[in-house]
């Protein structure tokens, strides 16, 4: 009788710990109303010289202009607050190249400092979108001022904002960067917007007198001021303050606005060790600390690009994976000869994490409905060598369980999830979820369940 794991519950009370989700594809939206709007479209007759492609420009700093695109990306396109890869190659693509295409030109190439700046101001803009927000229509003193900007100006603002208010960033650098940004890529007059608003900014704060909302009120006014200081939407305040108090309620968007960690495993099947790990990171001084609970994995508070851009991501040595994922892999308890079933498996975490634990004998059998994905965990399990070890299946569980059951001795399901614990490393998943998505996941989860054990 095969073994059915299901972390469904678990997965729901431990949700503040849970390292990575496989949230459900829901609808997008673009700050309070979804809008077609084009990623670049500048204005007639706002000068020839500011239509014309531009190839280069050393002028403009480039991890603004590569975070406001990546933002424009995100939000209106779908894409990822994913880390930067070396060179500041994103999904795919160079993020160069994005640039080029959406502001008309190019600046100079990312160097290390700046592909950290663009992680952290791409993750902490988004984090606090709402807070920013609201600041910025306080300062125009027109909600439909705001409503009406270009995609691409709104970005540059977030941006300052989010440097004067968060970075603490000198003011004038600030101010002068981001007015350059937006007479460049827009036109003279939005740089000139740009340049009255941030100085506004700076003297409020400087003065400490931002225009801030007061918690008071009835529940819903305290809710939607809750929501706007943590940045966080209305209905998740409202749906924590009502189970767990305003008090702890608070303290959880305060952990999902902290600067997240990350936790590296070893890659066992490559025959890399922790200490292998532990002596690649001190060469590369990168500050980590052994897990207390798994015996590959370490944790890192910063230095991922370092890690990134030193190649042990992309040689195989080591993997990006929290150590709750990996603790889920401890209760499956893989042993050689074992036939396993990942239900939902892609991207793969778990499922490679499983294999190397093998040592070349017994199968992981990985079903999941995303091809893409599927195809991601086929190259990664070659990269890790353990290819030989796993089976690929590209279908819906409840599909494979009633028409062609696939048989374990143990049975994985992480079933898909709203993706609320942890909001501090997917900051962007908090404004991609409705409540109505809630009984929608606990539906699929219940299905999946009801396949998983056939």
């Amino acid at each position: 009788m095969a073994q059915v794991l299901s972390l469904t519950a678990t997965l729901c009370a431990a949700e503040t710990h849970k390292a990575s989700s496989k949230p459900l594809k829901l609808a997008k939206t673009s700050r309070e109303t979804k809008t077609k709007t084009p990623i670049y479209n500048p204005r007639k007759g706002s000068g020839s010289s500011f239509n014309k492609i531009r190839k280069q420009n050393l002028e403009v700093s480039p991890h603004r202009a590569v975070s406001a695109v990546r933002l424009m990306r995100i939000e209106l396109g779908g894409a990822f607050a994913d880390l930067l890869n070396e060179k500041g190659k994103g999904s795919g693509d160079n993020e160069m190249g994005y640039v080029e295409r959406t502001l008309g030109f190019r600046t100079r190439e990312l160097e290390d400092r700046d592909l950290r700046l663009v992680t952290d101001i791409v993750g902490g803009t988004i984090r606090w979108r709402r807070y920013l927000d609201y600041l910025i229509c306080s300062i125009c003193h027109d909600d439909s001022t705001f409503r009406h900007m270009e995609p691409l100006l709104v970005q540059i603002l977030r941006i300052g904002f989010y440097e004067i208010i968060k970075l603490d960033m000198p003011h004038y650098a600030v101010v002068d960067e981001n007015v350059r940004l937006a007479k460049v890529a827009l036109r003279p007059g939005a740089g000139n917007m740009v340049n009255g608003i941030l100085r506004k900014l700076a003297l409020l704060k400087e003065s400490n007198t931002l225009p801030l909302p007061k918690v008071e009120g009835d529940e819903r006014a305290q809710a939607r001021a809750l929501a706007i200081l943590h940045s966080h939407p209305v209905w998740m305040v409202r749906r924590w303050t009502k189970y767990i108090g305003q008090e702890e309620a608070i303290k959880l968007m305060t952990w999902n606005n902290s600067d997240p960690s990350f936790s590296l495993r070893a890659n066992s099947a490559k025959g890399v060790s922790r200490a292998d790990l532990v002596m690649q990171l001190n060469s590369l001084k990168v500050p980590h600390e052994l897990s207390l609970h798994l015996d590959d994995f370490v944790r890192i508070q910063t230095g991922m690009q370092i890690v990134i851009q030193a190649g042990l991501l992309k040689e195989g040595l080591c993997s990006v994976q929290d150590e709750s994922a990996g603790m889920v892999v401890s209760v499956v308890n893989p042993q050689p000869g074992d036939r396993i079933i990942d239900c939902c498996a892609a991207p793969g975490g778990k499922t490679l994490y499983i294999a190397s634990q093998l040592s070349g004998q017994g199968m992981v059998s990985a079903i999941d409905i995303n091809k893409g994905r599927l195809r991601i965990l086929k190259e990664t399990a070659k990269l890790h060598q353990v290819d030989g070890v796993i089976t690929t299946i590209h279908s819906d569980l409840r599909i494979v369980a009633e028409k062609n059951p696939v048989k374990g001795d143990k049975v994985l399901l992480d079933a898909p999830c709203s993706g609320l614990g942890v909001l501090s490393k997917r900051a962007d998943l908090r404004w991609n979820r409705k409540l109505e998505d809630m009984e929608q996941l606990k539906n699929l989860q219940d299905e999946l369940l009801d396949a998983a054990s056939i």
